[in-house]
């Protein structure tokens, strides 16, 4: 029995671990965490078009569970958060979201915003 749950563990950890893997060797994929509400989910962020897809790393579709549109959306100044990652508020096009990035992450994410065609709104406090 208790042979059977070890197996069933080391099978379910390295699914999550093949899972990371795949998700982050995709190009445009960036480590990152979100909030909508309390706690803190990890994940990977992707860029596509003008949005940014979020997903999450525990979970069995590979399709984003948030979408964040770059068109009117507006940033929070940088705080920085435990192990070296800096968060920021998002707000216009989405309420009540977190995003937090490793700092260079962050930068990408920030000139990715600031990128978007003349056409488009944006904010960047």
């Amino acid at each position: 029995m208790m042979a059977t749950v070890v197996i069933v563990l080391v099978l379910f950890a390295a699914l999550v671990v093949l899972r990371w893997v795949m998700l982050t060797r995709s190009r445009g994929s960036v480590p990152c965490r979100l909030r909508v509400g309390e706690p803190w989910q990890s994940g990977v962020a992707r860029y596509a078009d003008g949005e940014l897809h979020w997903i999450p790393l525990l979970g069995v579709r590979l399709r984003p569970r948030h979408a964040i549109a770059r068109r009117g959306l507006v940033v929070s100044p940088r705080r920085e958060i435990e192990g070296g990652m800096f968060a920021v508020d998002l707000s216009g096009s989405t309420r009540g979201v977190s995003i937090a990035m490793s700092a260079d992450a962050l930068t990408g994410f920030l000139a990715w915003l600031e990128s978007a065609p003349p056409s488009a709104y944006l904010d960047v406090a």
